[in-house]
């Protein structure tokens, strides 16, 4: 016999409501504060409605928000993550804060990356509060700053010595979960040349040239090596030439040229490993060519200070199972892994703080950071009542 629920403990409309308050407070880089006034909105919002709040200082003015339901003790703690940022709206092709109601979702930027997600995290928690069923673990949630560029505020709370048994990062799943995915590093590689005019080019050395040779030879000699590793949780090892820069004008010689590359990592890979394989083909250049000469940069816009590791957790886990558990009862249906998403600060917690950690959440991930973003409202409302049940299990609710 399945376990009651929690649904006569919170409503559609709370939910939905909540999630469009979020929304309308632009929270992206461009923002003056940037997460500062939705930290300041949940900070009031679970204020107001008896829940254990807190702030926790991360970047000025930017905070972290933290929230609790402790319980009578003996328990294991749950940890439910919500990043607050969103990605910038311009290319939207609908009101991005407006957070309309059409068609069964609630439309604009951050509804299903991931802003809705936090609603029913939240929602999930005055539900179990008001309830009034003793439990015998802890939930802790925390809003974070960030996601969406360094992670400051996950790498924060790393850093502050965050304690768990469990995790739930909240990102869109379309009722799916995930317990792996791909370490994420952004490289750049320069190849310097000599500068000459364009009429008399054996007088210098092309960059733009040079970087035509290692793109080349990477195709050739790494990019099959690298499409042979897989992994059963997260997919394949990849790798993508994202964006070249090169010289001044067409009739100058190029003496720089900037290579950027995205390189998605598995475990049997690691970051040192990484960089190895691109310096052995450039030194392998080098030995053929005396004029090429390139220098491999690690581009630390992609991440403050912690590695952006894989995620990876066993599915054998206490908060693997509870999330598998939850899914079905709420959807009849047994849940399936998503093995191919994006980097989450679900790596950092569960690798840097060593807490298992677990990826689903509503909304679909095919609509994050698009022109119409869009979250279903039927999934905010099952998705309270999955990380209720989720919480349920995990810290031993009657």
């Amino acid at each position: 016999m399945a376990m009651e629920g929690f649904r006569n403990y919170y409503s559609e409309k709370e939910v939905v409501g909540l999630t469009q308050e979020l929304v309308r407070i632009p929270s992206h880089k461009d923002v003056e504060g940037r997460e500062k006034a939705v930290s300041e909105f949940i900070y009031k919002f679970c204020k107001d409605l008896g829940l254990d709040v807190e702030y926790q200082e991360v970047d000025g003015a930017r905070k972290n928000v933290l929230v609790r339901l402790n319980g009578q003790g003996g328990g294991k703690t749950l940890l439910f993550n919500g990043h607050m940022d969103t990605v910038p709206p311009y290319e939207m092709i609908i009101d991005p804060y407006e957070a309309k109601i059409e068609d069964g979702f609630v439309w604009g930027r951050g509804t299903s990356d991931m802003k809705g997600p936090i609603a029913s995290m939240l929602i999930a928690m005055l539900a179990i509060k008001r309830s009034g069923r003793k439990m015998k673990g802890n939930i802790l949630f925390t809003g974070v700053l960030g996601e969406e560029e360094q992670s400051e505020g996950t790498e924060a709370l790393v850093k502050a010595g965050i304690q768990a048994h469990g995790a739930v990062v909240g990102e869109p799943s379309n009722y799916e979960y995930a317990i792996g995915h791909r370490g994420l590093e952004w490289i750049e590689i320069k190849l310097i040349g000599k500068m000459a005019h364009g009429g008399v080019p054996h007088l210098g050395i092309n960059a733009i040239s040079k970087a035509a040779k290692l793109i080349l030879r990477i195709e050739e000699k790494l990019m099959p090596e690298i499409a042979l590793r897989d992994n059963e949780y997260m997919g394949p090892s990849v790798m993508n030439f994202g964006k070249i820069t090169g010289g001044t004008q067409p009739s100058t010689v190029a003496d720089t040229c900037s290579i950027q590359i995205d390189r998605r990592y598995i475990p049997g890979e690691d970051v040192a490993s990484v960089y190895k394989e691109l310096q052995d083909i450039v030194d392998e250049l080098k030995a053929e060519d005396p004029q090429f000469d390139a220098q491999i940069i690690r581009m630390e816009n992609n991440f403050l200070t912690l590695d952006h590791i894989y995620l990876t957790t066993d599915p054998q886990e206490a908060i693997v199972q509870a999330t598998k558990k939850a899914l079905k009862e709420v959807t009849g249906e047994e849940a399936q892994i998503t093995r191919r998403r994006g980097w989450t600060d679900a790596a950092l917690l569960s690798h840097f703080a060593g807490i298992p950690t677990v990826i689903t959440g509503p909304g679909n991930i095919s609509y994050s950071h698009t022109k119409d973003e869009r979250v279903a409202i039927s999934h905010l409302v099952d998705y309270v009542e999955i990380y209720c049940r989720i919480a349920q299990e995990f810290c031993e609710i009657e």
